[in-house]
């Protein structure tokens, strides 16, 4: 645990930077209890209106952006550069007092507002747009980085440029008034994507916060360790199988590497790890998060909007490619510690299957979620009742613990367990403001580029541009779809990126002939994995600080780790069997048979399957034989059956035991 703390306090700051751009102030003294009340307040107001009564959607947009924004300056300073302090200096009330008018003006002028959409902006609604741009840029310059705003300044520019640019980047141009009104209200800033984060993200953000604040971070983290502690390269496993529970209760991979890594990192390296590999695993486990359901990362909710159709219908389909990315991080794990003769934890070191059912009512909630956005409640309310049963378990527990270990009385247990469940929750909500930050800033400067793009009309030239590429090859436009998405997340939140790529680039994969689903979840999977690509891979950047690792070697191995994720978009681009698309029968081949292609892969990328080490040539054709049978097609599952069988019979003759024990000896 020393070794745990000590790596955690050298890098906080350094992640910190990696996840926010400006430095967070600690407030202190009477300004930190008015900014925890005011956050707290300003979470419940969202569940409030959420699930007892509505207001109106343009005036929750609004306090939703602003309100945060406010609260953002108040919070992070200017630049990364400054000393944050403990105070907020009196200069941040020229960027908070406007920000806090934009929401006034739309509470106490809703009617007319509404009104003048159809007649035409006033001075008020022009002056409340353009602060409004400029304060969203500077919000998500402060927490996301100087790339996001530069991404929406410069579709800001190209509805005033566009008379002047060449081939299909030409439009007519728009007046100054037309794109103040269109880049932020509701095809704006206060558009789709803002109504998205105002509903369902903070839903389940301050979901995923309580769950944190009961332990059911450490109780996932005790189960896997149980579960696969002792294996062959157990901590990487314990890693793989906690990204997997706990990185889908989390929407940042960022926030996943810190909440895990101090625990998973320096476990890593006590078996033998090394630094870099052990960073690998960790940035590569939690990038995963965001694509494994239930809880999917924030872009999955905007998708479930733009598409229309119930979230379940897409966490369902996320469900086998997130399969398939965990089995193959799990494989990587298997063959990398089989190589490195890298053996598990002590049995005496493991928790005890005793403790850990006892403690299994700590998974309820996110049981109860799972069951009851299976049986078709909305998420809002199996939120609301997942975070219902945290509150319950956070009661119950402390109530138990007063009487049987403290001795108190029932009475005085039960005052005692309800104020501190009280103050919990209090901590809980403005916690779940400082997590909620980033996301409400990209989504508002992503609606920026989202009105950018409706009004010039890109979008659909962007589409014909795709159709112009589909036309010598569909395969070539959706490698062109990818390396947009990857090239948008780097240095930019996955959220955000996925929802400018899918602005940009899914509507020209649908004319093309890809189903909606598949075009969006083919982006939303890219998007996220650009967290762990070169040259820019914020999940790998932030393990390698906690590894004190180098970050570019830590970033290729997370790379080849993941490579063989790579190839599922493309996989179910083909057969929208691994969207579960389809009869069950084929859904169920199509994964076991793209699972053992993913081993051939993992097998051809680490040189080594089973006991002993493939050579070159042989690294080729498990290779082949991998993407044959990731390609759900009979004759190429039946090639790859017969390529993993030949290999596998051949490693066994040859090395029938594990050599690195012989090597080692000799």
């Amino acid at each position: 645990m020393a070794d745990t703390r000590a790596v955690t306090d050298t890098v906080n700051t350094d992640v910190d930077d990696m996840e926010f751009a400006s430095a967070r102030r600690e407030l202190g003294g009477w300004q930190g209890h008015a900014w925890r009340i005011c956050a707290a307040v300003f979470v419940f107001w969202h569940l409030w209106i959420l699930l007892v009564e509505p207001v109106d959607p343009t005036v929750s947009r609004a306090v939703h952006v602003f309100v945060g924004a406010a609260l953002g300056f108040a919070l992070f300073a200017a630049r990364s550069t400054d000393t944050p302090g403990t105070r907020v200096p009196w200069y941040e009330l020229l960027l908070i007092v406007p920000a806090l008018l934009i929401p006034l003006h739309y509470i106490l002028d809703a009617d007319g507002i509404e009104m003048r959409s159809f007649m035409g902006p006033n001075t008020q609604d022009l002056l409340a747009a353009g602060f409004g741009i400029l304060l969203v840029l500077e919000f998500a310059r402060r927490t996301a980085g100087i790339v996001m705003p530069i991404i929406a300044m410069v579709f800001i520019a190209y509805c005033f440029v566009g008379p002047w640019m060449p081939g299909i980047l030409f439009h007519r141009g728009v007046s100054l008034d037309q794109a103040l009104v269109e880049l932020f209200n509701n095809n704006g800033v206060l558009g789709t994507i803002v109504q998205v984060s105002a509903t369902f993200i903070i839903m389940f953000v301050v979901f995923a916060t309580f769950l944190q604040t009961s332990k059911a971070g450490d109780y996932f983290n005790d189960f896997a360790l149980a579960l696969v502690g002792r294996l062959r390269g157990g901590p990487a496993k314990v890693t793989v199988i906690s990204g997997i529970m706990f990185g889908t209760i989390s929407g940042s991979a960022v926030a996943n590497v810190v909440a895990s890594g101090a625990f998973t990192i320096p476990m890593m390296r006590r078996v033998g790890y090394d630094r870099a590999t052990a960073g690998a695993v960790e940035a590569t486990s939690s990038t995963g998060g965001q694509i494994t359901p239930p809880v999917m990362g924030a872009g999955a909710f905007i998708m479930a909007e733009v598409l229309g159709i119930p979230y379940t219908e897409i966490a369902l389909a996320g469900l086998i490619p997130a399969l398939l990315f965990y089995v193959a991080n799990y494989i990587h794990c298997d063959l990398n510690a089989r190589k490195a003769g890298i053996r598990g934890l002590p049995r005496e070191e493991l928790p005890r299957w005793a403790r850990i059912a006892r403690h299994a009512y700590m998974a309820a909630p996110l049981v109860l979620l799972i069951w009851m956005l299976v049986q078709g409640f909305s998420p809002f309310r199996a939120a609301a009742w997942g975070i219902a049963a945290t509150l319950t378990i956070m009661l119950c527990t402390t109530l138990v613990h007063r009487v049987t270990r403290q001795g108190q009385n029932p009475i005085t247990a039960a005052i005692g367990a309800v104020t501190e469940t009280a103050a919990a929750i209090y901590a809980t909500l403005h916690g779940s403001m400082r997590e909620m930050m980033q996301l409400i800033a990209v989504c508002a400067a992503a609606g920026i580029v989202a009105g950018a793009i409706g009004l010039t009309g890109v979008g659909g030239r962007f589409a014909t541009m795709l159709l112009d590429v589909a036309g010598t090859s569909a395969f070539l436009a959706m490698v062109f779809a990818m390396l947009v998405a990857i090239i948008l997340g780097m240095g930019v939140p996955t959220t955000a990126a996925y929802a400018i790529a899918g602005a940009v680039v899914a509507p020209g994969l649908i004319r093309i002939g890809v189903p909606p689903l598949t075009a969006h979840m083919f982006i939303f999977y890219f998007a996220i994995l650009s967290a762990i690509t070169p040259p820019v891979a914020l999940a790998s950047f932030a393990a390698a600080s906690m590894a004190r690792a180098d970050m570019w070697k830590t970033s290729v191995i997370a790379l080849k780790l993941g490579l063989a994720t790579f190839i599922v978009p493309y996989m179910f681009w083909i057969s929208p069997a691994l969207l579960a698309q389809g009869p069950l029968v084929e859904i169920v081949q199509a994964f076991l048979t793209a699972s053992l292609g993913v081993y051939l892969l993992a097998c051809a990328t680490e040189g080594w399957m089973q006991n002993g080490p493939l050579p070159l040539p042989l690294r080729l054709v498990s290779a082949v034989g991998g993407l044959g049978l990731m390609v759900p097609e009979l004759w190429t599952d039946v090639g790859g059956l017969v390529v993993a069988g030949l290999l596998l019979y051949r490693q066994h003759r040859l090395y029938p035991q594990d050599i690195v024990p012989a090597l080692r000896r000799a």
